[in-house]
């Protein structure tokens, strides 16, 4: 192999990491915005791009499952060490992680739900859904909070949140999911409990049937929320606990429009008027829970 770069002599693709286009932009939570405090916004626009970097390659839909495992596998390997000019993220994630002291765990917690989105096509029940959402979902809250040195005691409403979110996300994308890459986040036995099927999501819009389990979706949905509102109580950092109450009052805006819209017909999603109310109340509601009682 000779002329060969040292990446393609170890028998690595000279690029691990494929580039959706995505970016915080289509998001529908702030990432790293101005309340974050500045030195730390870098670290948190890093585990973002590593992040986005994974899920990239999970949905690209012109690579084999195991393909997709290999590049996940390597973006570990980078990020615990190993020459990594294949996969960037991984290297600046890494950077990140030994000046900020905050454990890896949640980045190998990240790329093992991904794994779960290039093998994985179905889930069963809620129960089956909440547990990949603790590898997908969660593990960005509690970098956040790590990031922050504040208490792991913020966990489980951050995981709330966090899970709240991505079911949204799931919600949202239903159609093009199942399109795209015949991946459906909707569980099993809800469809069926609701006189719905996966072939539903076929259609130009819901049947009564699918319309009823992305309401029943929304009702444990919203019990997240609800257990998230003691999310920004529970930190000490005034930019991260405003933050933290933005995105919670965002979550309960997206549920409010999935509730009145059809993600088949057409796209659910927040306006730039939810995004400025919701950081006029989240700032109020962040510095209201952190004054003394």
């Amino acid at each position: 192999m000779e002329g060969a770069g040292p990446a393609a002599r170890r028998g690595v693709s000279a690029a691990v990491e494929t580039p959706s286009g995505k970016g915080a932009g289509d998001e529908n939570f702030p990432v790293g915005s101005f309340l974050i405090r500045r030195d730390l916004r870098i670290h948190v626009h890093t585990f973002y791009k590593f992040a986005r970097a994974a899920d990239d390659i999970a949905d690209n839909p012109h690579l084999s499952a195991e393909d997709k495992v290999r590049r996940l596998d390597r973006m570990g390997e980078v990020l615990e060490g190993a020459p990594g000019e294949d996969a960037p993220s991984a290297v600046a994630m890494r950077a990140s992680l030994t000046e900020t002291g905050v454990t890896a765990q949640h980045c190998h917690d990240v790329l093992r739900a991904f794994r779960l989105d290039a093998t994985k096509l179905r889930y069963e029940d809620w129960d089956d859904l909440m547990e990949y959402c603790r590898y997908s979902a969660s593990p960005v809250g509690r970098q956040l909070i790590d990031l922050h040195g504040e208490s792991r005691a913020a966990y489980p409403p951050s995981d709330a949140l966090c899970s709240a979110l991505q079911v949204l996300n799931h919600l949202q994308d239903c159609a093009d999911d199942h399109r795209a890459l015949d991946r459906v986040y909707l569980p099993r036995q809800d469809l069926a409990a609701c006189g719905a099927s996966i072939a539903d999501l076929a259609r130009a819009c819901s049947t009564p049937g699918l319309r009823h389990t992305l309401d029943r979706l929304l009702d444990r949905t919203e019990e997240l929320i609800g257990v998230a509102r003691g999310l920004p109580p529970a930190i000490r950092s005034l930019g991260l606990r405003c933050e933290s109450a933005v995105i919670v009052d965002l979550a309960s805006r997206l549920a409010r429009h999935l509730r009145r819209g059809d993600p088949l017909a057409r796209r659910v999603k927040l306006t730039a008027g939810d995004f400025a109310a919701s950081l006029l109340t989240g700032v109020c509601r962040g510095v209201a829970a952190g004054r003394p009682r």
